[in-house]
């Protein structure tokens, strides 16, 4: 399941049961409260006890808000958003309206207040945190759009066509059926390209169009391209950003293979554990050598959708050592609902 779910024409929700997320909403919300205690507070002196009982009043909400809302999440998300809005609301609602409830039975002395009060704040403070991740996934979400721009433009750019092309042809007199699965091969890879990539994709799927897109290239390049598997530790049902895997196996190709006459090796490795998966990927890299720095705008795009879709759950690492450049990608294992 995504992170951050669609529910609506451009309205997004989100994932509750992200690290992230419950960070963010938590500092939102204590924001709120601390301006509460501001208001409330005759001098400064006051401003930390005011703050505490604040603080009493409103953290259990929060905390029992985060946990119902994660446990609930799938349910939530089946919903159009002005449904699942409604219900965020009022069990907000009805959570702080119990817990003021129970404030006064427990502390005869504290007073009673109304219950529009109470309403109209919880649900101004739950307006205010879900207008943000709104925002900010609106703001994020350029992104998506420019990675498949970024990958149509790769691809298609005359040297790759011309190429796969020609290499194609040069096994047509020689190897008829090699060629028929070079043009299957780059037709499944440009159907792929062509296709909306902004959801998540089982990892396996990643996997066949990185290896299909080798394949195309390891017929131009011979013996110069050699590629390492070592996914037996891999979760084939693992579920990660569309185009995720294929841009980088071709920076790889791009930067570290092609400048160097001799080749070299692509290694690329993934394994997983019951709540992450890793995946790296290297090659031989020469300053001295490369094209260009296009690798900076690649990696660069990869950690943007990667925060898109999981947050501060994921992390994308990238250096240059002992001639051999690494990318290294950490992130939740999720699968799709059964």
């Amino acid at each position: 399941m995504a992170s951050i779910n669609q529910t609506g024409a451009g309205i997004r929700l989100p994932n509750f049961c992200n690290l992230g997320v419950m960070l963010r909403v938590l500092v939102i919300a204590n924001l709120f409260v601390l301006a509460a205690a501001v208001l409330r507070s005759r001098q400064a002196a006051d401003l930390g006890g005011q703050f505490l009982v604040a603080s009493a009043l409103a953290e259990p909400v929060i905390i029992v808000s985060l946990t119902l809302l994660c446990a609930g999440r799938r349910f939530l998300h089946s919903l159009r958003y002005p449904a699942a809005l409604a219900l965020v609301a009022g069990m907000q609602v009805a959570l702080s309206w119990a817990w003021t409830q129970a404030i006064v039975v427990l502390f005869p002395d504290q007073a009673q207040g109304s219950f529009g009060r109470t309403a109209f704040s919880v649900l101004f403070v739950t307006g205010v945190v879900l207008a943000y991740f709104d925002l900010r996934a609106r703001a994020l979400s350029p992104s998506v759009a420019e990675a498949r721009i970024q990958a149509l433009q790769a691809r298609i750019r005359p040297h790759f066509l011309y190429n796969s092309i020609n290499a194609v042809l040069s096994l047509i007199r020689r190897d008829p059926r090699g060629a028929e699965r070079a043009l299957e091969d780059l037709a499944d890879l440009f159907r792929v390209l062509m296709a909306d990539n902004t959801a998540l994709a089982p990892l396996a799927k990643e996997i066949e169009i990185a290896r299909q897109y080798l394949a195309i290239e390891s017929i131009r390049l011979g013996e110069r391209l050699r590629v390492l598997w070592r996914v037996e530790r891999m979760p084939p049902d693992a579920l990660v950003p569309a185009l995720l895997l294929q841009p980088l196996a071709e920076n790889a190709v791009y930067h570290g293979i092609e400048p160097i006459e001799a080749g070299g090796e692509i290694v690329i490795e993934i394994a997983g554990t019951p709540d992450q998966v890793t995946i790296r990927l290297s090659n031989p890299f020469r300053p001295e050598a490369a094209h260009h720095a296009g690798n900076r705008m690649a990696i660069a795009n990869i950690r943007e959708r990667l925060q898109l879709h999981f947050d501060a759950e994921a992390s994308m690492r990238a250096r240059s050592e002992d001639g051999r450049y690494e990318v290294e990608i950490r992130l939740p294992y999720l699968t799709a609902p059964r």
